[in-house]
C-alpha cells in the first residue's frame, strides 16, 4: 500500500506528489498522525504573489486544500509575497517578467484577500480568517526588505549555478540563448528563505512549484532548521480542456464572476476534464458519478462548483436561467448581470462598442469573434462587426452572449 492510500481522505484527494517520502526522521504520514495524537498544530504555508487582480478556480485548488489543514486543526501560514511580486516568478516564463511596482502589489493583494473571503464568515468564505489561531497573513517584505547585502550574499552562497539551471525553465532558456537576468536567480531563495522566516512545517504548492519548495527544504536546513514536506497539487486545465488555466489564454473562470457567468461556462467544458474538476474543485464521492452521462455530468459539475462559490439557490438559479436562454425564453430569464451603456457615444459600430465595453482586449480581437460567429444579441448571432447602432434603444434590455463565457443584459 502506498503512502498516499494511508493519509487521510481529507489531505490525500487531489494530492498529485508529496516529498521527501524517506531520509527524515518521520514519513510524511507518521508527521500528520504525530501532529493529530499530540494535539500539535503544524505550520502550512502557502505563498501568493498578487501579480494580478483575479484569482481563478485553478488558484482555488491550492487554497481549498490549506482550508482542510485548516478544518483539522492547523495554521494556514499564507504568505503575500509583496516583495516577490515585484521580482516576479520566472516558473513557466520564457522571457524575463515585467517587474510590478509596490503599490500595484499592494492593490492587487487587497482584492485577492477579498476574493478570499477576507470579511466573511468561514461558511461564505474559501479561507478561514475568523478563527485567528488557524491563519497568519504574513507580507514577505517583513523579512525581505530588511535583507543587508552580506545576507544576500549568504543566501546566494547556499545554492549553485548549476543548481539553478536545473530549473527546467532557466535551462531552457539558457540552452535556447534567451536572456537571465540574475534577479531572477534570487526569486526561488527569496520564497525559499519564506519558509525559514516562518517556520513552515509543509508547503503547498502546484507541480510546477516544486523546486522552489526543494530550495526552501536546502534553506531551512542551512538555518539549522528541521526541513519542511512539499505537497504539490495539479495543475487545472482550462475551459478549453487543453492547455492549463491562465489568464493569458482566456480559458478562465473567477472567482468573483457572477453565478451565470460561472455556471455557463462550467457546464460546457470538454468531457475529457471533468473528472479532474469534480476531483479538485468539489467534494463529491467520485464513485457516485460512474452512472452519470457526459451531459449529467457537465450539469452537476457546473451546479456543485458554482454552489461552492456562490450558494446553492444562487447555482440552481443560474442553472434554470442558462435553460431558459438555450430554449431562447429570454422574457422569463430572471436576473442577469448587467453591463453600462452610459458612457458609450452613439451611434456606434458594434466591434467597437464591445471593445469599449472591455469585453475584448482589443477591437482586432473583438472584429475577429463576431466574424467567427461567437457573438450573439437575444440568441441571435451577429456576424458584422461594422454593424451600427444607432442609439442605447437599439440595445437596451437585450442579452449579449459572447462564446461559452460572458453572458450580460444591457442597461442605460
Amino acid at each position: 500500500m502506498s503512502d498516499k492510500l494511508i493519509l487521510p481522505k481529507w489531505l490525500s484527494r487531489g494530492i498529485e506528489e508529496y516529498f521527501p517520502i524517506k531520509g527524515t526522521d518521520q514519513t510524511f504520514v507518521e508527521t500528520i498522525d504525530d501532529a493529530k495524537k499530540n494535539n500539535r498544530k503544524l505550520r502550512i504555508k502557502l505563498g501568493i504573489d498578487p501579480t494580478g487582480t483575479d484569482i481563478h478556480l485553478g488558484h482555488s485548488i491550492l487554497f481549498k486544500k490549506l482550508r482542510s489543514f485548516q478544518d483539522n486543526g492547523h495554521i494556514a501560514v499564507l504568505i503575500i509575497g509583496d516583495f516577490t511580486a515585484q521580482i516576479g516568478d520566472p516558473t513557466g516564463k520564457n522571457k524575463t517578467r515585467v517587474q510590478l511596482s509596490e503599490k500595484q502589489v499592494k492593490d492587487n493583494a487587497k482584492t485577492y484577500l477579498t476574493q478570499l473571503g477576507m470579511g466573511k464568515s468561514p461558511n461564505e468564505s474559501i479561507l478561514d480568517f475568523d478563527s485567528k489561531d488557524k491563519i497568519e497573513i504574513r507580507y514577505n517584505s517583513e523579512w525581505l526588505k530588511g535583507l543587508n547585502l552580506n545576507s544576500i550574499i549568504e543566501l546566494m552562497g547556499s545554492a549553485t549555478v548549476s543548481q539553478m539551471l536545473a530549473k527546467e525553465e532557466f535551462s531552457k532558456r539558457y540552452n535556447s540563448q534567451v536572456p537571465i537576468a540574475l534577479h531572477e536567480f534570487l526569486y526561488p531563495l527569496l520564497q525559499g528563505y519564506d519558509s525559514v522566516a516562518v517556520q513552515s512545517d509543509i508547503e503547498l504548492g502546484g507541480t510546477d512549484q516544486k523546486f522552489n519548495i526543494a530550495i526552501g527544504r536546502d534553506l531551512q536546513r542551512h538555518f539549522n532548521q528541521k526541513p519542511q514536506y512539499g505537497v504539490l497539487l495539479p495543475i487545472l486545465s482550462g475551459l478549453d480542456g487543453i492547455k492549463k488555466m491562465s489568464k493569458s489564454e482566456s480559458n478562465t473562470v473567477g472567482l468573483s464572476e457572477d453565478p451565470l457567468c460561472m455556471y455557463s461556462k462550467l457546464e460546457k467544458v470538454p468531457d475529457n476534464i471533468i473528472p479532474s474538476y469534480f476531483e479538485l474543485l468539489t467534494k463529491t464521492d467520485l464513485i457516485l458519478l460512474k452512472d452519470l452521462n457526459p451531459r449529467e455530468l457537465q450539469r452537476r459539475m457546473a451546479l456543485e462548483v458554482t454552489t461552492l462559490f456562490h450558494g446553492a439557490e444562487a447555482a440552481l438559479k443560474a442553472q434554470s436561467n442558462c435553460e431558459k436562454l438555450f430554449l431562447g425564453h429570454k422574457d422569463k430569464v430572471g436576473e442577469i448581470p448587467v453591463i453600462s451603456l452610459k458612457d458609450i457615444v452613439f451611434p456606434v459600430k458594434f466591434f467597437y462598442l464591445l471593445s469599449a465595453l472591455k469585453l475584448f482586449k482589443s477591437s482586432s480581437e473583438s472584429k475577429r469573434s463576431i466574424k467567427g460567429g461567437g457573438v450573439k444579441i437575444d440568441s441571435q448571432k451577429v456576424i458584422n462587426p461594422d454593424q451600427v447602432f444607432d442609439s442605447k434603444k437599439d440595445l437596451e434590455g437585450k442579452i449579449l452572449e459572447i462564446g461559452k463565457k460572458i453572458i450580460k443584459r444591457f442597461e442605460n
